[in-house]
């Protein structure tokens, strides 16, 4: 297996081209849960091109109705990133402060919930993201409420 770099300026390009619209290769998911993590996802995907087709752990996207959990459910991604030794992307944790573009944020409730998901696409006083089910790009990361935000730096993609 082989180590291959993240294209970050892919995936920025990708969430430029579509934050404020709707790539018609894939199912937008809003209004049956949210679109933040589909669209992360295919932000991802334009950065590194490798999915994992593994059924159940993988991370990929063929249909609607043949996709991984992690494709487009906040909880599974940050599982699929942070655990995945196999194809794909891997991530871990980060303080917020070392993000770069290119790089995840998820956000989560007290109760230890993550619920959303947003990529970094900006650098300045403070992070700005683009993101999905409440459509932005750019917008500062302090203009959400939440009680936590973790980061996750995409290390790269793994292939064979």
């Amino acid at each position: 297996m082989k180590t291959l770099p993240y294209r970050r300026e892919d995936a920025l390009r990708y969430a430029a081209r579509w934050a404020f619209g709707r790539n018609p290769r894939y199912l937008a998911f809003d209004g049956i849960g949210g679109d933040c993590t589909n669209f992360v996802s295919q932000c991802l995907f334009a950065g590194g091109g490798v999915m994992n087709l593994q059924r159940d752990v993988g991370w990929y996207y063929r249909s609607p109705t043949d996709r991984a959990a992690a494709w487009s459910s906040v909880p599974h991604l940050r599982r699929f990133l942070l655990e995945n030794r196999s194809v794909g992307p891997f991530a871990r944790l980060a303080p917020l402060k070392e993000l770069v573009p290119g790089d995840v944020v998820q956000l989560g409730r007290e109760d230890g919930v993550w619920y959303h998901t947003l990529l970094v696409t900006g650098v300045g006083e403070t992070l700005l993201v683009s993101a999905h089910s409440v459509d932005a790009h750019l917008r500062p990361l302090s203009s959400y409420r939440c009680f936590r935000a973790q980061g996750l730096h995409i290390e790269g993609f793994r292939d064979w």
